[in-house]
Formats: C-alpha cells, sequence, structure tokens
C-alpha cells in the first residue's frame, strides 16, 4: 500500500472514532472566542498531522487537517476569520 493509501486509511480511521467519541481529542484553547469548541488530535501512524474538529449531534464537523510544522494559529485564524499580528496590505 502507497504512503498516500495509509495516510488516508488512517486519518479516516481516526475521524470515525472521533465520531464515535468526541472527546478523544485535546481543547483547542487559544484566547480567541471563535474557536470556542474546538478540538484537535493527532492521526494515528501520521502523527505530525493534526486534525481539527468541534463534536455535532451526530459526531464531528472537521475543519481542517494540517501539518504540525505549519502555521497553525494562522491558518484557524485565516478559517474562523479571526484577527492576526499580521499587517494588512491594501490592494492596489
Amino acid at each position: 500500500m502507497r504512503t498516500a493509501d495509509r495516510f488516508l486509511a488512517e486519518a479516516e480511521a481516526t475521524m470515525i472514532r472521533l465520531a464515535r467519541m468526541p472527546g478523544l481529542g485535546e481543547r483547542y484553547e487559544p484566547d480567541e472566542p471563535l474557536y470556542a469548541g474546538l478540538r484537535y488530535c493527532r492521526i494515528s501512524r501520521f502523527r505530525n498531522y493534526i486534525i481539527f474538529y468541534k463534536p455535532i449531534p451526530d459526531g464531528i464537523e472537521v475543519y481542517r487537517v494540517l501539518h504540525g510544522a505549519r502555521d497553525i494559529d494562522g491558518l484557524l485564524a485565516n478559517e474562523f476569520g479571526a484577527p492576526t499580528d499580521e499587517p494588512e496590505v491594501d490592494d492596489v
């Protein structure tokens, strides 16, 4: 099995486990209230990849799957529309 296939299988298995037991993941708790309820869990056997999700009544809603070396705070701020420390650039 190719690495990509193994990754997809492990990601799916991790998401199924989370849908059954959303409390398995850890709370993501930066100071931004927009992230309320957001949780995260690493993908089994691919521990550098992190699933960011929120529990919903019938499972979970996945927001992002990110590599741990990425700018997680910046990417999630963009996803949720949270303010960032980045200076705004005017379009010309």
